[in-house]
């Protein structure tokens, strides 16, 4: 048995406006400036508090835990409103019905959102029931961490060098090194090709379409695995 985990911010969904707009309600909350578009996008894929920490430094950190609240605030107003439908990247959903359509596959999500995010997300896709285990910020620790990929291997009783984590920033790269796993980037997110290297990648794609070929040469799958 194999076990695939996707990342959700900047992997699955093109989340990056409603991140923004999330942070600069964070911001605003506590009057500081918001930082610029690249260096509030750097800290897409860590756990909510430690991306705040990381933004304002350990200096602001009293701050902190106000800006998180308003986050979230914001981001629950929103989704009541019908708002925040952060999209899909192009053949994202063809790539998740046909890996799960496999029976020697796993599929499972390891995301710095919480669950109730996930949650949103699954609704408004349609993705519920395909994914087997399901790793938030509300049960582990901040991404590079490797406790998401201990316990989604844990949970699917898969080995590490059967496991892939996909993701596009290096906190997910990181994350799946320090848990034995293979590491897959992708290049349509928030950390750009060397960021994603440096952090341990073992392949780098830039379109869905060759995530086939990349499992492929990662898990030495043969052409009827996959």
């Amino acid at each position: 048995m194999y076990l695939i985990l996707f990342d959700v911010d900047g992997t699955l969904v093109d989340s990056q406006n409603t991140i923004l707009h999330g942070l600069e309600v964070g911001f605003e909350a506590v009057g500081l400036e918001m930082p610029d578009r690249k260096t509030a996008l750097s800290i897409v894929g860590r756990s909510l508090e430690e991306a705040f920490l990381d933004l304002v430094g350990p200096e602001q950190a009293d701050k902190v835990p106000a800006m998180a609240a308003a986050y979230r605030q914001a981001k629950v107003s929103r989704r009541q409103q019908g708002l925040d439908l952060d999209p899909l990247y192009p053949g994202a959903r063809e790539a998740v019905d046909r890996l799960h359509g496999r029976d020697e596959i796993l599929l499972g999500i390891a995301t710095g959102k919480a669950m109730r995010g996930v949650r949103h997300m699954f609704d408004k896709h349609d993705l519920h029931g395909r994914f087997a285990t399901i790793q938030t910020a509300d049960t582990s620790p901040s991404k590079p961490h490797p406790d998401m990929v201990h316990q989604a291997m844990a949970e699917t009783a898969v080995a590490p060098e059967h496991t892939v984590m996909i993701g596009d920033t290096g906190f997910d790269m990181a994350m799946a090194k320090a848990a034995g796993a293979h590491a897959l980037g992708v290049t349509w997110g928030y950390h750009d090709h060397s960021r994603l290297r440096e952090n341990g990648a073992d392949r780098i794609i830039s379109s869905y379409s060759d995530l086939d070929e990349a499992l492929r040469d990662i898990l030495k799958f043969d052409k009827e695995t996959i």
